[in-house]
């Protein structure tokens, strides 16, 4: 797979942490307590990959811990994150026409904010990536990168999570897909909450010239560590 598209946000968006800090971030959070597995795990898991794959992202299966477990450890001038009141249903946004290692860790390589899309539509936006051999980020994959680099959430540069829809129970897709910007504190938001990191959905065929596409290269589970 290509690293990155032709035309990318990746000169434009700061790199990650190495792998071992990044399991160190995580177990500051407590996320290996959401996942039921002591922080011996996602260290072991964080050396054995650092050695082929550092520069990727350290993500957890999001079977092990739903997007709605990890929204309110994100923050952005000191205020939690959330996920907006009118989507109670965040967990049911799943993988969708995206395959996700057999495994509760892996890494995202080759990420991107997806810039050079903003003010696409998601049904204008997949077949984009498709071509450009990229695959979109899970939701819960966007808050995983935010939660280790929070200056990847800019206003007027967020981003669109397209790799997680849900899907209703007659099987069609519902047309709301899952986004992650930041909040102005207006509505039912809230004034408390203006600026902080905000879990939404956007309409499928709807443009936003804020809200890019993020994307990967490709997901990888080192079969070394088997938490």
């Amino acid at each position: 797979m290509t690293t990155v598209p032709e035309t990318s946000s990746a000169a434009a968006v700061p790199p990650l942490p190495p792998l071992a800090a990044q399991a160190e971030r995580l177990i500051e959070l407590g996320v290996h307590g959401l996942m039921g597995v002591d922080a011996g795990g996602l260290r072991a898991f964080a050396e054995e990959a650092g050695d082929g794959y550092d520069g990727g992202l350290l993500a957890v299966h999001p079977d092990r811990v739903p997007a709605s477990a990890l929204a309110p450890l994100l923050r952005r001038s000191d205020k939690p994150g959330f996920v907006v009141t009118d989507m109670p249903d965040v967990d049911r946004f799943a993988p969708c026409a995206v395959e996700l290692p057999d495994a509760p860790l892996y890494l995202v390589t080759g990420l991107d904010r997806g810039d050079h899309l903003a003010n696409w539509s998601p049904d204008e936006a997949l077949p984009a990536l498709t071509r450009a051999d990229r695959t979109p980020l899970l939701l819960t994959e966007g808050i995983h990168w935010l939660l280790q680099q929070p200056a990847v959430l800019e206003r007027n540069r967020c981003f669109m999570t397209i790799g997680s829809r849900l899907r209703k129970a007659d099987g069609t897709l519902d047309a709301r897909t899952a986004a992650i910007w930041i909040s102005n504190g207006l509505g039912r938001d809230g004034r408390e909450r203006r600026d902080a990191p905000k879990v939404g959905w956007c309409w499928w065929g709807n443009r936003h010239t804020w809200l890019g596409f993020a994307s990967a290269a490709d997901r990888v589970a080192p079969s070394a560590v088997r938490t």
